[in-house]
């Protein structure tokens, strides 16, 4: 059994109001449960440009749960209302 986590620090660029970060975060969040992780907002709730996110994935090989957190990387990165200032993954 191989468990990873992937935490991605967030700038909203498009971040006027809380309710604006809302909107942005609960998309990305909606789309990154596709991929069957779990996933949430884990860090910087109150402020408004800033977001941290976190996911979480459990699979019998790791270089299927590697190229699959690759990919929901790369779908938070496409997101053009967001910068990502930085990324960790976490085998375990």
């Amino acid at each position: 059994m191989h468990i990873v986590s992937l935490r991605l620090q967030l700038e909203i660029t498009d971040g006027v109001t809380l309710k604006d970060k809302r909107q942005v975060i609960r998309s990305l969040l909606d789309r990154m449960r596709r991929f069957n992780v779990s996933a949430a907002e884990v860090g910087d709730n109150d402020s408004v440009r800033y977001a941290t996110l976190a996911a979480v994935a459990v699979a019998n090989d790791a270089r299927f749960l590697d190229e699959m957190m690759a990919k929901l990387a790369d779908l938070v990165e496409g997101e053009p209302r967001v910068a990502v200032m930085s990324r960790e993954f976490d085998f375990v």
